[in-house]
């Protein structure tokens, strides 16, 4: 399965759901599940509490379902599919990847992580009737 490492605490936003965009420098023609992996990275945290949240670790379960850039979103040209992206938060591109159907974790899986999207050997898929 596709995994992406991404440093705290915009993981824990992601898992918690209150991120439903990764921001990359990069494309990916990519669409599917993703696991999303808490790095070991400390460094963009401010005020959050790091005790809430897990480091080197896989957090959570999330389908990406586009890639679109910032000024895409800022023209309007997906507010069809996703009326909610241009007034979210956490949209600063360059390119924005768009997350739905995350799933938490209910404990994390210490897990080493990569750069760029990697392929994690991941026993199953959280499933919601299991959490």
């Amino acid at each position: 399965m596709k995994a992406l490492t991404i440093c705290q605490p915009y993981a824990h936003l992601i898992a918690i759901g209150e991120k439903r965009v990764e921001n990359r420098t990069w494309y990916t023609p990519y669409r599917g599940p993703l696991l999303i992996h808490a790095g070991k990275s400390r460094a963009w945290l401010v005020d959050d509490d790091p005790q809430n949240m897990a480091f080197g670790a896989i957090v959570a379960q999330a389908t990406l379902v586009a890639c679109v850039t910032r000024l895409e979103i800022a023209q309007g040209k997906h507010d069809k599919a996703y009326p909610w992206l241009r007034d979210h938060l956490h949209v600063e591109g360059p390119w924005c990847w768009v997350l739905e159907d995350v799933i938490a974790l209910p404990e994390p899986v210490p897990t080493t992580g990569f750069q760029g999207l990697w392929n994690c050997q991941w026993p199953m898929t959280v499933q919601k009737d299991l959490l």
